[in-house]
């Protein structure tokens, strides 16, 4: 990634838009945040015969990300991180 992210701040924003997922605050910002996504994309949290694709959940993920109320650089970033997690399930 270009850009250095303050993984603390951007999982404190990604938490305002799943106020309803519990996010382990044992382990570092950065790997909470990352694994949290991996676990949205492969839409772990559903039950697995109603699960959608990753580019399905990446769809959705974006769109969630772009109508919300966070700050234009912070949605930059989400959907970075985004991308880089979807790179990895590939």
């Amino acid at each position: 990634m270009n850009k250095e992210i303050n993984f603390n701040q951007l999982l404190i924003e990604y938490r305002t838009l799943w106020n309803n997922r519990l996010l382990s605050t044992d382990e570092e910002a950065e790997y909470i945040l990352k694994t949290a996504i991996t676990r949205e994309l492969k839409d772990e949290n559903s039950h697995p015969r109603v699960r959608k694709s990753p580019h399905e959940k990446f769809y959705f993920a974006v769109k969630r990300v772009m109508e919300s109320h966070l700050t234009e650089n912070d949605k930059q970033l989400l959907i970075q991180v985004h991308l880089e997690m979807m790179e990895n399930i590939k």
